[in-house]
């Protein structure tokens, strides 16, 4: 079977507000939505109640979301465009393996915190796993970010078949989310030497020579 493309855009199941007044109701749509999902899971939480807060109609909140579906996506992909950004951000200016082992330790802590602080990602997250068009985007986010890891090594390893080191690279960024899920799905001590321990097995191999 063949990979989703790191660059494939996959049709979003929401309508994209064009006016000012139309992308200020649905940030507030969408602010109340994660309210919601934080304080009782995406499961749980019903439409009426996402206009009820955001205090807008039932039926301006259809006209931008015809389904808690949308609503979820909607919230995945700004999570994965924020993501993007600050990995992009963390590994544009590597050029040595100290750089590359603080940046890539760095980040993994970021994410372990975000993820422990966020009830709202956890819980797209694993509603993701329910949802076949939602891991296609969540694997070409994945894909990515993996392109980001990826041309660091081939900056660093200049002399290694770059298709190796690209397979290096999603793979150690898929073992990551994986390890993630774990890691906040356990008791926060247990968690907290799951993430070492990935840690450590990534940069040994990301920083083989």
């Amino acid at each position: 079977m063949e990979g989703t493309p790191a660059n494939e855009q996959i049709a979003s199941p929401r309508r994209a507000p064009s006016q000012q007044r139309s992308r200020e109701r649905v940030e507030r749509m969408l602010a109340a939505a994660s309210a919601l999902i934080a304080e009782q899971g995406s499961d749980a939480m019903r439409m009426g109640e996402v206009a009820e807060r955001a205090g807008v109609s039932i039926g301006s909140l259809y006209q931008f979301f015809p389904d808690k579906r949308a609503i979820v996506w909607a919230l995945a992909e700004r999570y994965t465009v924020e993501s993007q950004a600050c990995i992009s951000a963390a590994l544009q200016d590597v050029t040595d393996a100290e750089g590359l082992g603080q940046a890539f330790s760095e980040l993994v802590d970021i994410y372990y915190r975000l993820f422990l602080a966020e009830p709202v990602m956890r819980d797209i997250w694993s509603g993701t796993q329910a949802d076949k068009a939602l891991r296609r985007l969540e694997l070409a986010d994945s894909r990515a970010n993996a392109e980001f890891l990826g041309a660091v090594l081939k900056r660093l390893r200049p002399g290694v078949d770059p298709v190796s080191l690209e397979t290096t690279a999603f793979l150690v960024w898929q073992m990551g989310e994986a390890a993630m899920r774990l890691a906040i799905s356990v008791g926060r001590q247990e968690g907290d030497r799951l993430v070492a321990a990935y840690k450590r097995m990534a940069l040994r191999e990301l920083l083989a020579e």
